[in-house]
């Protein structure tokens, strides 16, 4: 079997009118396809632009897709490779990273910086939905009257992950707003609530509340750093499937809890492929960052079913969902 042909969509696709109107562009996100000269398409997808990606994208052309190591390329080639193994061997894409622990994979909704009724207004849609956790993108001068509404809006059920990207600043504002929110009962953790270069603030806020700390971490060097300094009560991992692979066996080891976001406001095929891994990853029992459904169009057209709050994780060969390919021309911007 030779690769007879690579081709790059860079598309967009605008969030969900909420998140527009505040976020109307998130980031640059070009497809992979590439075919075989046996019938075989593999699909892949990542962040940056198409011109970026071409030439070395290209290169592959004329190789032998199930001779290449597929672990040592970019994510988005390393997927659509497993997507043509899968396909070529009969098996889903689960099969080619291990065992797998779960057949369904919790994942959050989700928010950006907006005012705290709109927020609100937007939990109520996600507990509707169906999701029982929101992963909020919080500001230190409206969390608290944020949490109320959102709670008055969903209930006590409806628990609210907590991400100010590190704009508490120091622990002594980051432990104030953990007493003031205590009392909620519905805030899952606080991510990186702090600045991330001194591990032993992490450490000294663990002492101040009981609100689970966690760190938004990639390589397992400092996985590993944050676990023995005992900074964290979950981990959330990023980064390339085989970094995330051997980050959460770190943190299976130290017994904490995980999620992954390897694509965050992702699109489906990536979503697909992290929701294939996530299957097999024993400590990645906490609701995931991978985010296509806060997007305007599905290019998987449903077939990377969601429900309840949870990716289904499929079944078929490769990748095992349908790419729409009707809906990439219609978002196709090069």
């Amino acid at each position: 079997m030779r690769i007879s042909q690579v081709d790059l969509f860079e598309v967009s696709i605008p969030p969900i009118p909420p998140i527009a109107a505040v976020m109307p562009k998130i980031y640059d996100i070009t497809l992979v396809r590439i075919m075989t000269d046996e019938g075989l398409t593999g699909w892949g997808e990542c962040q940056g632009r198409k011109a970026d990606l071409e030439t070395r994208f290209q290169s592959y052309v004329g190789q032998d897709p199930l001779a290449i190591d597929a672990f040592a390329q970019t994510d988005a080639i390393n997927c659509a490779l497993l997507d043509i193994a899968g396909q070529a061997w009969g098996v889903p894409m689960w099969r080619l990273f291990g065992a797998q622990v779960r057949d369904r994979v919790p994942v959050s909704y989700w928010s950006c910086p907006m005012e705290p009724a709109q927020t609100a207004a937007e939990a109520e849609v996600g507990a509707r939905a169906g999701f029982t956790n929101h992963k909020l993108k919080a500001r230190p001068w409206n969390i608290v009257e944020t949490i109320r509404l959102m709670k008055e809006a969903t209930g006590p059920d409806y628990t609210v992950g907590v991400d100010p990207n590190t704009m508490f600043v120091q622990p002594s504002v980051a432990a104030r707003l953990a007493n003031e929110l205590e009392p909620f009962g519905t805030v899952a953790n606080f991510e990186d609530p702090v600045l991330k270069d001194n591990l032993d603030w992490y450490r000294l806020l663990r002492e101040k509340t009981w609100i689970p700390l966690a760190l938004h971490l990639g390589a397992p060097s400092g996985v590993l750093a944050a676990l023995k300094a005992e900074a964290v009560d979950y981990v959330n991992l990023g980064g390339a499937a085989a970094q995330v692979r051997k980050s959460a066996a770190l943190a299976e080891a130290a017994n904490v809890p995980i999620w992954v976001q390897m694509g965050g406001l992702c699109l489906g095929i990536l979503a697909a492929y992290s929701v294939h891994l996530q299957s097999t990853l024993a400590a990645a029992t906490l609701a995931c960052d991978e985010l296509p459904h806060m997007r305007v169009a599905d290019i998987t057209d449903g077939s990377l079913q969601l429900a309840d709050g949870h990716f289904v994780v499929p079944e078929g060969p490769g990748l095992g969902v349908h790419i729409d390919e009707k809906v990439i021309e219609a978002y196709r911007v090069a």
